[in-house]
C-alpha cells in the first residue's frame, strides 16, 4: 500500500516543482506606466533630456525590481544634464543594495559633483546601497 501512495506523491511533487520552476523562468519584467523596464532603460539614452529624466524617475519607482537597470544607470550618472543625473541617483538609491556596482561612481560624485544637490543625492544613495561606504563626517 505504501508503494501505491508514494508513486502518486512523487509524481505530484515533480509536477509542482516543474511548475514552480517554469513560473520562475518566465518571470515578468517589471513595468511602470505601461512600459517595461527595458523600454525605460532604452529611454535613458534618448536625445531629449526630459525623456531621460522621465525614464530615470520611472525606473526609481520600480525599486529593487529594477536591479537589471543598474549598469545603464551607472552610465547615466555621466549625463551632461543635472536634470538627469539627479533622478538617476534616486533610482540607484531605490534599488538599494543590488546597486552595489554603482558605489565607486557615487563616491566619486559625492566628492567631485559641482551640483551640490546631486552630490547630496549621491551620498543619500550610498547610504541606501552600502552605508559603510559613507564616512561619518
Amino acid at each position: 500500500m505504501s508503494k501505491r501512495i508514494l508513486g502518486p506523491l512523487a509524481v505530484a511533487a515533480l509536477v509542482l516543482t516543474s511548475s514552480a520552476w517554469a513560473q520562475g523562468a518566465t518571470a515578468k519584467e517589471p513595468e511602470a506606466d505601461g512600459r517595461t523596464l527595458s523600454e525605460w532603460v532604452a529611454d535613458l539614452k534618448a536625445i531629449a533630456p526630459p525623456t531621460r529624466n522621465a525614464a530615470a524617475y520611472e525606473i526609481s519607482g520600480m525599486g529593487p525590481a529594477a536591479a537589471p537597470a543598474v549598469p545603464a544607470l551607472i552610465e547615466a550618472l555621466d549625463d551632461s544634464e543635472a536634470s538627469v543625473r539627479f533622478p538617476v541617483t534616486v533610482a540607484l538609491a531605490e534599488i538599494g543594495p543590488a546597486a552595489k556596482a554603482a558605489v565607486p561612481k557615487l563616491k566619486k560624485m559625492m566628492d567631485e559633483e559641482i551640483n551640490d544637490e546631486i552630490a547630496a543625492a549621491a551620498k543619500r544613495a550610498l547610504r541606501r546601497i552600502q552605508p559603510e561606504a559613507v564616512s561619518s563626517e
